[in-house]
């Protein structure tokens, strides 16, 4: 029925020319021109038994449910006869570390604008022949020529969003609800109900959002302010968590939780005591896009599933799904307006321009001091919530020995006389 639905509402979109520019060389059939596959395209490598692996993160595409949700797989496994195997990662370190190992093949990975940046500038992903992905025309322009691969040559957009924090609102007044921002996840009132995410990259942004300094500082002493500040931080934390913010905000474990807008929007729809804002100070705009790992077996086969996922209803039911905001012009036209409009999915422009900042890859020097000062950061966190354990035991200790001597005593005591 969702997808009856999507059909429907794509075909009156059309029908009143509003996509009219989304649509093929002719404005005669558009409904053919966008929904209906080219199949010799499409037909090229079939009978080839291709399989392709494909790396992203988790629940970041549509693989079919009982709800009517597509199986976009499946579909280009049946249009095309090449097989996909996917593969999920919690973080962009994560994948990075697993390419790095060279203990995996894949033909498309799914990274995010600065991790994609550092694999250019380490030779790890392979330039994209762009005239193998015909669809690419769909990505709305100020897309294709993004700092952190200048001109597309390297990557395909496929989503993006923004960052947030996401809240129980039964905890708050409307007054209070109003006047959240990044310096909330420091407010000593909510100790041990706020989760941070376990991830230098973002965890950092948070603090250098909180105290003014761009989101790509590379100044040491400014780094260091932060990784103080997330110190201070630290014993509010309830826990330092990724995918488990999730889980944890949706059983009320929790009152506070930065994350990303897409997974808050589909967090809002099934509990309705979370709601999520996105501080006025700023935010980190971010971008994921597919790539072709360096080596990759199958290029053609990869290339040809990033046209796939560029047409204009896959793209729509890769946004439907994920909940994050879509990149693709065609795909965005066929959105609801209550969605387009809701301030999380699509906010402001003027306030993406202003207050928007997307991570640049950095150096290698600042990568590492990063990365060291949030091991250190993290390598003290078990100790945190211990700290008087072992003083409290050693007194114990020293009591019970003074009690054992003073009966000791008494006993002897008693014998004597």
């Amino acid at each position: 029925m969702k997808k009856l639905l999507m059909l429907i509402a794509a075909f009156a979109v059309l029908f009143t020319c509003a996509c009219s520019h989304i649509t093929e060389e002719t404005d005669e059939d558009t409904s053919q021109a966008v929904f209906e596959k080219d199949k010799n395209y499409y037909s090229a490598l079939k009978g080839n038994n291709i399989t392709i692996n494909v790396y992203a993160w988790g629940e970041y595409i549509p693989v079919g449910n009982d709800d009517g949700v597509p199986d976009v797989n499946a579909e280009f496994t049946n249009l095309t006869g090449i097989n996909v195997n996917y593969t999920t990662f919690a973080t962009n370190e994560e994948m990075y570390a697993k390419l790095k190992s060279g203990g995996a093949s894949y033909d498309i990975i799914i990274p995010s604008d600065y991790m994609i940046s550092r694999m250019i500038k380490e030779d790890m992903l392979e330039p994209i022949d762009k005239s193998n992905i015909p669809k690419f025309k769909n990505i709305m322009e100020k897309f294709t020529d993004p700092d952190y691969d200048p001109g597309s040559v390297y990557s395909v957009p496929y989503s993006w969003g923004t960052v947030g924090i996401l809240y129980d609102n039964t905890a708050f007044t409307e007054e209070e609800a109003a006047n959240i921002g990044w310096e909330t996840l420091w407010d000593e009132k909510y100790a041990d109900n706020i989760l941070m995410f376990d991830n230098p990259r973002d965890a950092f942004a948070i603090g250098e959002l909180l105290l003014g300094y761009s989101l790509n500082t590379e100044d040491d002493e400014e780094l260091e302010n932060v990784a103080e500040k997330l110190k201070e931080q630290k014993k509010l934390v309830q826990a330092y968590v990724m995918d488990e913010i999730y889980d944890k905000m949706g059983a009320g474990e929790a009152l506070l939780a930065p994350y990303y807008a897409g997974d808050a929007v589909m967090l809002m729809e099934e509990y309705d005591h979370l709601s999520f804002v996105i501080p006025e100070s700023g935010t980190n705009l971010f971008v994921d896009a597919m790539c072709i790992p360096k080596g990759a077996r199958h290029k053609e086969a990869a290339e040809m599933y990033i046209n796939f996922m560029c047409e204009p209803d896959i793209a729509y039911a890769v946004a439907d799904y994920i909940d994050y905001s879509t990149p693709n012009l065609a795909a965005y036209e066929l959105i609801d307006d209550d969605v387009k409009n809701d301030g999380i999915s699509y906010p402001d422009d003027e306030f993406l321009a202003e207050k928007a900042e997307v991570f640049e890859n950095l150096s290698d020097e600042t990568n590492l001091k990063i990365q060291n000062l949030w091991t250190e950061l993290k390598s003290a966190e078990e100790y945190t919530p211990n700290i008087w354990i072992v003083p409290l035991f050693m007194a114990m200790c020293v009591i019970a020995s003074i009690v054992i001597l003073i009966k000791r005593y008494i006993k002897k005591k008693k014998e004597i006389f």
